[in-house]
């Protein structure tokens, strides 16, 4: 999945052992801190929710809840074996294992795609049922309607990137392997959102899910700034196109129109 030597545009000198490293181990660090943010968001809320359901006060998870767990831990630990393949100077193993890629990502797709329905189902569920606090209902109304745009934006552009990083991978493999991590990227605030120290502006909106999308690609994106002196063209067209939807995002979010709205287009009504 990542591949190529650094760079050839360098604004610190390629003999410096910080330059050497940074080319080595940049997008294995990447790699690393995906897997370090899914467990940090999903390891205490999946704890909580199987305590939950053992407890009988929830119905069991779906399978493909545990579906799309197993194909993203799968592709994270995917992306992370390929990155340390490449590191350790392992290109033929990198391209054999790399096959399993084609493998995943349809079916990663269709399993975001039906968890999105999977959320506004159990609303419809919870406004039906007795006993429910109203407030609770028009929170979780809120939240599932706020993170809809999020969820087709990160369905839309995990398959773009990926499609486009396997298509370009032996003849450009510069924008593969940024291709890969911005991939990879695209669905990461799940995970991001279920870390609860962090500051959220949900369920009002997403926008902090925006915001921490910047950050958590900040490392690779100053990497390049400072080895090549501006950003690769992956990186400034995967930024364009996420604006508008963010932008949309923002607009959408809370609005009493987009909440009616928003299970519609699932198929729900509340």
């Amino acid at each position: 999945m990542i591949s190529g030597p650094a760079d050839v545009i360098n604004t610190l000198p390629a003999t410096s052992a910080l330059a050497r490293f940074a080319d080595r181990w940049v997008y294995v660090f990447m790699a690393a801190l995906f897997i370090i943010t899914a467990l940090a968001g999903f390891i205490p809320d999946s704890v909580a929710i199987l305590t939950e359901v053992r407890a009988h006060a929830r119905p069991p998870l779906p399978p493909v809840m545990h579906m799309h767990a197993l194909l993203m831990g799968s592709w994270l630990l995917l992306l992370f074996a390929q990155t340390l393949l490449m590191a350790m100077g392992r290109r033929p193993l990198h391209r054999k294992i790399g096959a399993v890629a084609v493998l995943l990502v349809p079916l990663i797709l269709v399993t975001m795609v039906s968890l999105v329905r999977i959320g506004f189902e159990d609303v419809a569920t919870a406004s039906a049922a007795h006993g429910v606090d109203p407030a609770e209902i028009s929170n979780m109304r809120l939240l599932v309607s706020s993170l809809l745009p999020e969820q087709a934006r990160a369905a839309l552009f995990f398959g773009v990137f990926t499609a486009w990083g396997l298509w370009v991978r032996n003849r450009d493999p510069q924008a593969h392997k940024r291709l890969m991590v911005l991939a990879t990227l695209m669905p990461l605030p799940a995970a991001i959102d279920r870390i609860d120290w962090l500051p959220s502006t949900l369920p009002a909106s997403a926008d902090s899910s925006s915001l921490y999308m910047l950050l958590w690609l900040s490392p690779v994106l100053l990497y390049d700034l400072l080895r090549r002196g501006r950003l690769h063209r992956v990186y400034v067209i995967g930024l364009l196109l996420n604006l508008p939807l963010a932008i949309a995002s923002h607009f959408l979010a809370s609005s009493s129109w987009w909440i009616a709205t928003a299970p519609r287009l699932v198929g729900i009504r509340w």
